[in-house]
């Protein structure tokens, strides 16, 4: 019987931004709420903050692809850059809108300018009668990309046959702000040449690399935190249990290391109920994961091309299922052509990982507890003095997973934490900034006697950032829902009900936002903000 759960997962799964914003009707009353499921719902809607923009600023749009996805043929055309706003932007927000209805997987996408990637989302699944959504991304951060003509590629991997109907209409456009652009804007914006090589401007004073992580493609590595190892008796394995790591190697040196997000597509959980209004956190928002190799700098700066790899430590050998584009994110020196400088230091502790399998009479359970610790330190001299950069990095994971024979009862209660500091030190005090994140999933699948399967989970996503002198902001994107359906019989019989909510909360100086949101049957029964 858990074969039907791992396969009913893997046949929601997106086979290969940002925010994505509801349309904004009044919850429902009670009395408006069906008993179950119909053929329609509404659109998706999600609890996260709009863009901000300037207000009064010249803006000007730009359209940057207009496509329908049945297969998997991307989508190419080219990018011209907007008249009537300049060549520097105090703001650029990318929008997708989409619509699909009928009946179809959740499917996983990119959008690429230039080569760089500056949206990767999932889509929802759709009703019989269609659904509409769209997705909102502060994207000033490529300026330097969008300054000149480039090619576009979009894809949005899809299967329509007489069974998934569902073709993926989309629109994506750009809309500049004029304006003196933020100074935390990079001035290059680079890809990896083959995939794996760099060259950097040699006066390059600060480098950030992101990357895309996503396990997906249908197979187990998109469920990586359910799997187990040997002897455990499971349906998804892997040889030393569900702890990943994205690593980062600069020409084979360890330079940076970070906690995958645990994405839940709309499809997941073997359970689209808890889905077609409110997603999980950052289903239509995969983030980047960052990474300072600014200690590297000193080294990227000698004019040669650089070996940079990435790698997801814990998937099984030779098994597919993860996907990791690159950008790298460059701040130059005006003053100077040449910054030189140097790799001072590199320890990171001996990874920790261990699994522990526990059988019973019927009922199993596995213990995971791992994490890993790097620090990697350098200096660039530049125009303006002598700079040290010291990057600390630790990460934890620990899981409890419980599954019964036949799989028909599937457990999971996970933690990762991802805390960052950057210690910068440029003439006077070391001045440090702190990032703690953390991500939770907590939830079981159940098959019952009579055959109807459920699903409680809940999620989160939560961050801590501590500046130098002591600011601190904090946000927290929390998701719970709980359905169930009849499996085995057609769609317009399983009898379907769930809730679903979402609560988003941002605090800081200067800063307070606070929304939630509640469903029932697929009907908007909460919409309210406030802080």
């Amino acid at each position: 019987m858990r074969r039907r759960i791992v396969m009913s997962m893997l046949a929601g799964a997106a086979l290969l931004a940002s925010t994505l914003l509801g349309a904004g009707a009044p919850a429902a009353r009670a009395a408006d709420v069906p008993a179950e499921f119909g053929t329609d719902w509404h659109d998706p809607v999600t609890a996260a903050p709009p863009v901000s923009v300037p207000e009064h600023a010249t803006s000007c749009r730009v359209t940057l692809a207009e496509a329908q996805f049945r297969d998997f043929t991307p989508y190419r055309g080219t990018y011209t850059p907007p008249r009537g706003c300049g060549d520097r932007w105090s703001k650029v927000v990318l929008r997708l809108d989409g619509k699909v209805k009928g009946r179809q997987y959740d499917r996983l996408g990119y959008l690429h300018v230039g080569g760089v990637e500056v949206l990767r989302t999932s889509t929802p699944e759709p009703s019989p009668d269609g659904i509409e959504w769209h997705v909102e991304k502060d994207v000033t951060r490529y300026s330097d990309t969008f300054r000149g003509a480039q090619d576009v590629e979009m894809l949005i991997g899809n299967v329509v046959d007489d069974t998934y109907t569902g073709v993926i209409d989309v629109k994506v456009t750009l809309t500049f702000y004029a304006g003196r652009p933020p100074a935390s804007a990079p001035d290059k914006v680079l890809t990896l040449d083959g995939g794996t090589t760099l060259t950097t401007p040699r006066n390059s004073e600060r480098v950030v690399a992101e990357v895309y992580a996503t396990g997906s493609g249908g197979g187990c590595e998109e469920f990586w935190y359910l799997t187990v190892a040997d002897p455990a008796s499971y349906s998804c394995k892997a040889d030393k249990g569900p702890y990943r790591e994205v690593q980062i190697k600069v020409d084979g040196q360890l330079a940076g290391i970070a906690a995958p997000f645990p994405n839940v597509w709309t499809g997941g959980w073997s359970n689209p109920f808890l889905w077609y209004v409110i997603p999980g956190p950052r289903a239509f928002d995969v983030r980047p994961i960052e990474y300072d190799l600014t200690p590297f700098a000193g080294l990227l700066n000698d004019g040669r091309p650089h070996r940079v790899e990435v790698s997801v430590a814990g998937v099984p050998a030779g098994q597919p299922g993860w996907s990791a584009p690159v950008n790298v994110l460059v701040w130059q020196d005006p003053h100077r052509a040449h910054v030189t400088g140097r790799l001072t230091g590199a320890t990171a502790s001996e990874p920790a990982n261990t699994s522990v399998y526990t059988p019973g009479s019927g009922e199993y359970r596995v213990d995971t507890d791992a994490g890993h610790r790097l620090t990697v330190a350098g200096y660039v001299d530049t125009s303006h003095g002598r700079v040290t950069t010291t990057v600390r990095r630790t990460l934890a994971n620990t899981s409890v997973h419980r599954w019964n024979d036949g799989e028909t009862t599937d457990a999971l209660d996970a933690t990762w934490t991802d805390d960052q500091s950057v210690t910068v030190r440029a003439g006077g005090p070391p001045r440090t900034t702190r990032t703690l994140r953390t991500y939770t999933m907590n939830g079981a699948i159940t098959i019952g006697t009579d055959n109807r399967l459920r699903t409680g989970l809940a999620l989160g996503d939560r961050a801590t950032v501590v500046r130098p002198g002591g600011d601190r902001s904090h946000s927290d994107d929390s998701y719970r829902g709980d359905a169930s359906y009849l499996l085995d019989v057609p769609r317009d019989q399983r009898h379907a009900v769930g809730t679903s909510s979402e609560r988003y909360r941002l605090s800081g100086p200067g800063e307070c936002y606070d929304r939630s949101l509640a469903t029932e049957q697929g009907v908007l029964t909460e919409d309210r903000g406030g802080c």
